[in-house]
């Protein structure tokens, strides 16, 4: 199955993509878009266009396990999202994904203007392959 993750962001939200097998998750793009009707249509289209099956949001949590402003608006957006696309939506965990895609991006020694392009687009595929990761897991 095709699953496309959505790193939301407050200016950019990151997406990735998995093959159907569900075994690499790669990232897509950036959207810059304050616009939250407009980014839920953008996010849409995008979805049809890589023929996705499932979208998965990443749950900002804090490092406690609870959850804060940016979690419920999440939880928000992803249930406006399963409405407008037709498309189920899960939520999966995102803590520690910015810090792990800056170090991804540091070990690859990406900086300035290019590294602001893509780390939430890197960052999403790290929400997308752990979530992967989980369902391999649950067998």
């Amino acid at each position: 199955m095709k699953i496309m993750a959505v790193d939301l962001g407050k200016a950019r939200t990151g997406l990735a993509i998995c093959d159907a097998g569900e075994l690499l998750a790669s990232p897509v793009e950036v959207l810059e878009e304050y616009n939250r009707e407009k980014l839920l249509q953008k996010i849409t289209a995008k979805a049809a266009e890589l023929k996705a099956e499932l979208l998965v949001v990443g749950l900002p949590k804090n490092m406690d396990g609870s959850e804060g402003e940016s979690a419920r608006n999440a939880r928000e957006f992803a249930q406006q999202l399963e409405e407008v696309s037709g498309l189920p939506v899960r939520l999966s965990d995102e803590r520690g994904t910015t810090l792990t895609a800056h170090n991804y991006l540091n070990a690859t020694d990406t900086r300035g203007k290019k590294r602001k392009a893509v780390v939430d687009a890197v960052a999403a595929t790290i929400i997308l392959q752990d979530y992967l990761d989980f369902r391999r897991n649950q067998g």
